[in-house]
């Protein structure tokens, strides 16, 4: 296999730039890997899917307003940190990414307040860097104020004021991703209580979404591509939950991730850096719900381990010509 075969054409203008008015009125493509065929429906109707037996597993991992934007001393006047993950105990060092990246060096110091900045500490692999945090009595609180969302690059616009709230899944608790688990986008409470009602468990795991889930494949033979690690955590009863299904459906590919990992290791709690790609042989999950995802990445890659890597694309050439809504904000595949 090389990365090459897991390409498809995207018209720019599928990808969604905005979110639905109602989180829960995505449009759904239903595929069935055992009939080898699909059916176009809504998100709305999931709860007619799931059965007594099932167990639906979701990451309640919660988004930072992780990119602080401030000025740096000349040539960089402005400058920005996008924090990753916490490296200290009292969360004032942070790897982070830093733009521009060239530019901005050991001991540089971006201001994003009159009291709240950070300072270059180190240099790491792949242009990240370490940073100490200093002011500001909470450092969360500070982070919470002055920080935006991490909208991905493929959205064309600014980051708003309404995507700190529709760039988070209703279930989030634990703060610590730099990206939303997107496939847990489209739910409500509604929705919710009619999965419950469906007779279906619900089971929270934990996923802080980093670098990991989106880095760049760089080379074809795409075997040998190392992702970075991310932390996870399992709570007992939601492992139980998961452990007495006769079916788990994972929301999205972090909670895939995360229940394969533990599945694999025995742990609970842990770090992952799991790659799942076609003739990986799945020890938990059964089905997923997934938002559609880049071509040539980790995260197509894992649809098509779930689904067959040619109908799986061939999905996605009947959901473009559909004109579905792609990548974040958008229309989302149930994979049975």
């Amino acid at each position: 296999m090389r990365l090459a075969d897991f390409d498809y054409e995207l018209p720019a203008e599928l990808i969604a730039q905005e979110p639905l008015a109602a989180r829960d009125g995505a449009r759904m493509l239903v595929v069935h890997r055992d009939e080898q065929r699909w059916e176009d429906r809504w998100f709305r109707e999931l709860p007619g899917f799931l059965h007594a037996g099932d167990c639906l597993v979701v990451n309640d991992s919660r988004v930072l307003a992780s990119r602080l934007r401030g000025q740096a001393e000349a040539p960089v006047p402005h400058a920005e940190v996008m924090l990753i993950e916490p490296v200290s105990s009292d969360a004032r060092e942070w790897r982070a990414l830093v733009r521009p990246g060239r530019k901005l060096r050991v001991g540089d110091i971006v201001r994003f307040s009159d009291d709240f900045s950070a300072e270059i500490i180190a240099s790491g692999a792949r242009g990240e860097r370490t940073v100490r945090l200093t002011g500001g009595d909470d450092v969360y609180e500070a982070i919470d104020r002055l920080g935006h969302m991490p909208l991905p690059p493929y959205i064309k616009r600014a980051d708003r004021v309404e995507d700190r709230e529709r760039y988070q899944t209703v279930f989030a608790r634990e703060r610590g991703s730099v990206a939303a688990p997107t496939a847990g986008l489209h739910f409500t409470g509604a929705v919710i209580e009619q999965v419950r009602k469906s007779g279906a468990a619900i089971a929270n795991v934990t996923l802080h979404v980093g670098l990991g889930t989106f880095q760049p494949i760089d080379r074809e033979d795409f075997e040998n591509h190392q992702l970075h690690y991310e932390r996870y955590s399992i709570a007992e009863e939601s492992w139980l939950e998961i452990e007495a299904a006769k079916r788990v459906i994972a929301v999205g590919t972090t909670s895939v991730r995360t229940v394969e990992s533990a599945s694999a290791t025995g742990l609970r709690n842990g770090l992952t850096n799991l790659f799942i790609y076609p003739g990986y042989r799945f020890q938990r999950v059964n089905a997923m719900l997934t938002n559609f995802h880049l071509p040539r990445t980790s995260l197509l890659l894992l649809v098509c381990a779930l689904a067959g890597t040619e109908f799986a694309l061939a999905a996605y050439r009947h959901a473009v010509e559909e004109r579905y809504r792609f990548f974040s904000y958008g229309d989302c595949m149930l994979i049975l």
